[in-house]
């Protein structure tokens, strides 16, 4: 097996912090999706690479053995409980090439031809039974750019994945940065292992004229003069279209008032909804004729007489 410098790949160094990883795979793997990258076989090589290199440096553990152990790491287990140290082998490997006695590993002695067998089998060589364990499939990490209004329903949508085409179904009331994991489409297992699983990473784009708070959103609604003081009826947008809500006399600009059920979708949980909270901004009316300046000031002085 080739060994391949996940590092480069994402183009960091071994120092990088696990901010910093995710960040670079963020944004190569933008650079290089399938999507923007229609019938280009290197983009899409490329992007599996950066997934392959974000699943084991973005996993800690996965990270701390391929540190060690290369392009070995998944079988860090099987070298650890048989007492195997890489960096020890590779002193003592090169002590044999300058004349020296090899001896002493894992308590032993062992000729050149002992160390090469043992070596071959630690690496999944025919001669161990240990190649024939079944490794289960590395995960693979996507991302799915979609704006607001598309997670108000659930819908299916097709996506490329590591060069193939899947269906999946989107639930209504998905959130911005949620993780969604779908079982088994990830990278082949091997020796029959179970394939890895995807995850797929939601950005959410917020284009629309609300503002988005898990499942309850927020708008402002202009309010007229005379409605705010006589009170009346407003007709107001709600996300799936307008309601019509009594404003009450003498309604103060500022005032906040809540629409039940008439928020944002609540994930997996069928017809159940967030709410809406409309904010009322009082509109000043301008360009008053004269006539209107006249009975504006007639209401100023009987404002003034009462008090």
């Amino acid at each position: 097996m080739e060994y391949i410098d996940y590092y480069k790949t994402l183009e960091i160094t071994k120092a990088a912090t696990e901010a910093e990883i995710k960040k670079a795979y963020r944004k190569l793997a933008r650079k290089y999706h399938p999507d923007l990258n229609p019938n280009d076989k290197e983009a899409e090589k490329k992007f599996k690479e950066i997934n392959e290199a974000n699943e084991v440096l973005s996993n800690p553990e996965n990270r701390k053995k391929y540190d060690k152990y290369g392009k070995d790491w998944k079988h860090a287990d099987e070298f650890e409980k048989a007492g195997y140290d890489p960096n020890q082998q590779q002193q003592q490997y090169s002590r044999q090439q300058s004349g020296q006695d090899f001896s002493g590993f894992g308590g032993g002695d062992f000729s050149g031809s002992d160390f090469s067998d043992f070596f071959n089998s630690m690496y999944g060589s025919g001669r161990s039974s240990r190649s024939q364990s079944k490794y289960r499939g590395q995960d693979f990490n996507a991302e799915l750019q979609l704006d607001l209004e598309a997670v108000y329903t659930t819908h299916k949508q097709s996506l490329t994945v590591n060069g193939k085409n899947i269906r999946i179904t989107i639930p209504a009331g998905v959130e911005n940065g949620q993780v969604i994991k779908i079982p088994g489409h990830g990278s082949p297992g091997a020796n029959g292992g179970p394939n890895g699983d995807l995850y797929i990473t939601f950005i959410i784009a917020n284009n629309s004229d609300f503002k988005r708070e898990g499942n309850n959103l927020y708008s402002n609604v202009d309010l007229d003069l005379y409605t705010a003081v006589l009170g009346g009826e407003i007709s107001v947008k709600t996300f799936d279209g307008k309601v019509k809500i009594k404003v009450p006399a003498e309604t103060q600009t500022g005032t906040k008032v809540k629409l039940k059920g008439k928020g944002f979708p609540v994930y997996k949980k069928e017809n159940q909804f967030g709410d809406l909270y409309v904010t009322y901004n009082l509109k000043i009316p301008t360009k008053l004729s004269e006539k209107e300046k006249e009975l504006f000031t007639e209401l100023a002085k009987l404002r003034n007489h009462g008090q």
